[in-house]
């Protein structure tokens, strides 16, 4: 496969204060890669250092087969950006933006950009994108960046301003997008429960570090949650202390009447674990475990707060 993005060890510091810490990970060629994370985990500041906005202090990236920093002009052509949800020339009307992009783009398909518009924007196309409402503006910009038909698209939040019923309806369109186009796409968010099935592979970054990289179902398929009566908490943290990335106890959550047990261990793995740590055969007796969401997955991970 070929690795359109490639970051190894990002380091980034706002102010002397680190957010990013050697993150590392590549995106193949095809299919959707979510960056997930809780705001504040470092997905907007990787993307800034892989576009060029930002240069990192250590290590380093590349997007198409050149350094973030040195994108050639011709080169960002094939890649389409939702920034934050930024756009320029908002005193143009619908129609006039779509004309202005045209130009600059060979392979621009004005009968797809018009197909999402319309269905999303119940306005005439002479309204200036500046009276628009801010989930209009950012439909206006998906179907900008959908009609460049590039090779690469990089979605920053894709979900700024648009309520759930346009969420729904522009993912399903992005999905039919990429299957047909063969699209890859790299896009983040922090509302991950309408991307239980949408997602191909999953980059989960919290405090600035990958904390899984793979496929969406290798991931759901190997990370588990148990439960047990919240009177064995102290128990729990006393014996197993939460551990890094990939070990049988991820987290501890406390809860009213349970206490929740996040890791990479399935059931019999995770009770032979704290058998050795020492809890007792009362409580692995009890230890239950729990179907979970992609969203319960994603809080196990990450923590509720």
């Amino acid at each position: 496969m070929i690795a359109l993005i490639a970051c190894e060890g990002l380091r980034f510091a706002y102010g002397g204060r680190e957010v990013l810490h050697g993150v590392s990970f590549t995106v193949e060629q095809g299919g959707i890669v979510g960056l997930l994370g809780k705001n504040g985990a470092g997905k907007s500041t990787t993307i800034n250092i892989l576009m060029g906005f930002l240069r990192p202090d250590a290590g380093a990236c590349s997007i198409l087969g050149h350094p973030g920093h040195a994108i050639p002009p011709l080169e960002r052509r094939r890649i389409g950006l939702l920034h934050e949800g930024f756009v320029q020339y908002d005193f143009m009307t619908i129609a006039e933006i779509e004309r202005y992009h045209a130009a600059f783009y060979p392979a621009w398909d004005r009968d797809l950009y018009y197909d999402l518009v319309n269905r999303l924007v119940d306005v005439p196309h002479s309204r200036k994108v500046s009276r628009l409402s801010c989930g209009q503006r950012s439909q206006v910009i998906l179907g900008l960046i959908l009609a460049q038909c590039p090779e690469l698209m990089i979605l920053d939040d894709y979900s700024m301003g648009l309520d759930v019923g346009y969420r729904r309806l522009f993912l399903e369109f992005l999905r039919e997008y990429v299957d047909v186009r063969g699209t890859t796409v790299l896009l983040t968010s922090h509302i991950v429960q309408e991307l239980d099935s949408f997602l191909d592979d999953v980059l989960i970054i919290h405090e600035g570090e990958i904390i899984v990289s793979g496929t969406r179902d290798s991931f759901m398929a190997g990370f588990f949650g148990y439960t047990l009566p919240a009177r064995y908490e102290p128990r729990l943290r006393e014996l197993a202390p939460t551990q890094t990335r990939g070990g049988p106890v991820h987290s501890i959550e406390a809860g009213r009447r349970d206490v929740a047990v996040y890791g990479f261990a399935p059931l019999d793995a995770m009770r032979g674990h704290l058998a050795g740590l020492g809890l007792e055969t009362e409580a692995l007796d009890q230890l239950a475990q729990q179907p979970l969401s992609f969203e319960d997955a994603f809080i196990g991970l990450t923590g509720r707060y």
